[in-house]
């Protein structure tokens, strides 16, 4: 029997300082459906505040050409390592897989230069017929491509 436990790793190199790009992930939510509208409609604070551990927000996304939700919670912020770990509580997600973690760590270039993003997808598959979720991995990489552009433009 296979295992249901997967783990999904991608690295993006963007030319935006690693500072900048992680602070939208821990205090600026809010600016991802400006930044990349066509995959993200709405990320609304539920509870807490947008910068602390335990708070939960609420996205509206489009995966796929489906409109989905889905909670989360942040479950960890690890500011020197410019780490932000969500997990998934509630949505549509949640049919496919028993738990769904995401990890984004920044790490700037070393010489400058720009920065690597890193997008770590931690899952349970509810049964062995379920794929890899490969299109959310897909998914993180365009939104920090639009985001990586936003950035160089403001």
């Amino acid at each position: 029997m296979a295992s249901l436990d997967g783990k999904l790793e991608t690295e993006v190199e963007i030319s935006s300082g690693a500072d900048k790009f992680y602070k939208i992930f821990t205090s600026q939510m809010h600016l991802l459906p400006n930044v990349s509208s066509d995959k993200i409609q709405g990320v609304e604070l539920h509870e807490g505040d947008w910068e602390t551990v335990g708070s939960v927000k609420h996205w509206d996304y489009t995966l796929d050409g489906s409109v989905l939700s889905l909670k989360e919670t942040v479950e960890a912020i690890d500011e020197e390592n410019k780490s932000v770990t969500f997990n998934v509580v509630d949505g549509e997600i949640l049919k496919h897989y028993k738990s769904f973690k995401v990890t984004l760590k920044v790490t700037e270039k070393s010489g400058g230069g720009g920065s690597l993003v890193k997008w770590i997808l931690d899952y349970e598959k509810v049964s062995e017929e379920i794929p890899a979720p490969q299109s959310y991995q897909d998914f993180a990489v365009k939104v920090t491509e639009d985001l990586e552009a936003h950035l160089l433009t403001a």
